[in-house]
């Protein structure tokens, strides 16, 4: 399903491309179709089926009615498209799938599932990221009805109005595909397997086409290869080509450069000494905070995550030099933390675990041993000391009415 009208159009259409791309190299025996609402730009309808081999059915979009709900969130306003899928009679099964799924291999074996079917990811709500489903034009006309009604929505979107839809799922029997290749009949929870990360991906900020989901979630980097094999990164190479220039500019500008603050002289007076060093004190806080949160929000989001992570250590360390040249901070206090963010990627990262408890504990235990080093750098950088600022203050009284930036 597709559909326009959030910050993140461009993400869920390079997802579902990478995903179709991703099925039809698993040699999936079922026509590739996609839900895209009317206001969906043609070049991106004509890429679907030019280029990826997708069938695209044009749709208006619903309405949704639980649009005013006081915990309501926007972007999901336009998920009850998904209903369309009930419409596809042309078709015996339908499996509805999210644009985050990542298949790691065949599971043509979902055709073979029930009238309805689904994953329960929380003990007691089934996931819609992926579902079975018969199309009926019945069961879709009574679903718009119920809209109409105002069915109960504990959240507004296709996930509260599906599982209220289909409330008793959860006393359905469990799914295993029969062996002659027989279709079932009924209604059946879908094994966790079909969506072992579903807990993860479903969060706003993990979705695995972000650069920062890896190496937190592994995954995301075999989805990654399937958009570098198939699509490239053609959109966000520029941006990234220019960010990269631009900080090996910082860093050569800081070390040639080498401003410092400690020529900053003011009249001898306790007053105005301790007034400039509290707000030299503040400004050089909030600079560090600058260096590592600035480069996080301007690297492309969709991005390879080996270039976004290299792209950010950039970023971070040619902000943070200046930082430090500028008022005379301890080289090694500033970069602890990214010093700490370098070691956690190796940890997270390391290609040698055996399973996924002993890659947490792994983590852990760096955690455990890193975080005192990070807690004292940022005591010492909280609690400067005036000499950090002025040196040479108090080696000299500059006359009366001395007052130069030199």
């Amino acid at each position: 399903m597709m559909y326009m009208g959030t910050p993140r159009d461009y993400e869920f259409y390079v997802a579902i491309r990478v995903m179709i791309r991703s099925l039809a190299r698993l040699h999936v025996d079922a026509d590739l179709v996609v839900i895209a609402a009317v206001d969906v730009p043609l070049r991106w309808v004509h890429a679907l089926e030019q280029e990826d081999g997708a069938k695209v059915i044009r749709v208006e979009n619903v309405n949704n009615p639980y649009k005013n709900q006081d915990n309501f969130d926007r972007r999901f306003k336009l998920t009850l498209n998904k209903l369309y899928a009930w419409s596809l009679v042309d078709y015996d099964r339908v499996v509805m799938l999210d644009a985050d799924n990542l298949f790691l291999q065949n599971t043509d074996e979902l055709f073979q599932c029930g009238q309805f079917c689904a994953v329960f990811i929380n003990p007691c709500i089934f996931h819609t990221g992926l579902f079975v489903l018969q199309p009926s034009t019945v069961v879709f006309k009574d679903m718009l009805h119920q809209l109409d009604v105002g069915q109960d929505n504990p959240d507004g979107a296709d996930q509260g109005f599906i599982g209220g839809y289909f409330p008793d799922l959860l006393d359905k029997p469990m799914f295993y595909p029969p062996p002659n290749g027989t279709k079932l009949e009924g209604s059946y929870r879908l094994p966790l397997g079909y969506q072992m990360d579903a807990t993860y991906y479903c969060a706003p900020w993990l979705k695995p086409w972000y650069w920062w989901s890896w190496p937190v979630l592994p995954l995301g980097l075999q989805w990654h290869e399937q958009r570098r094999q198939n699509l490239g990164y053609g959109a966000e190479i520029p941006m990234v080509f220019i960010q990269t220039l631009l900080y090996l500019g910082i860093i050569a500008v800081t070390r040639l450069a080498r401003p410092n603050l400690s020529k900053l002289c003011y009249r001898r007076t306790d007053k105005n000494i301790s007034l400039v060093h509290a707000g030299l004190k503040l400004l050089a806080i909030w600079s560090i905070l600058v260096a590592y949160v600035l480069p996080f929000f301007i690297i492309p989001c969709t991005i390879h995550p080996v270039v976004g992570w290299a792209v950010y250590l950039l970023g971070s360390f040619a902000l943070c030099s200046v930082a430090i040249n500028t008022f005379t901070l301890p080289l090694l206090h500033v970069l602890t933390p990214w010093l700490g963010m370098f070691g956690a990627l190796l940890v997270m990262a390391c290609p040698w675990y055996p399973d996924g408890v002993i890659r947490a504990l792994a983590v852990f235990c760096y955690a455990f041993c890193c975080a005192p080093f990070v807690w004292v750098s940022l005591v010492k950088v909280m609690t400067l000391e005036r000499e950090v600022f002025f040196p040479i203050l108090g080696e000299s009284s500059p006359p009366s009415g001395f007052n130069k930036l030199y």
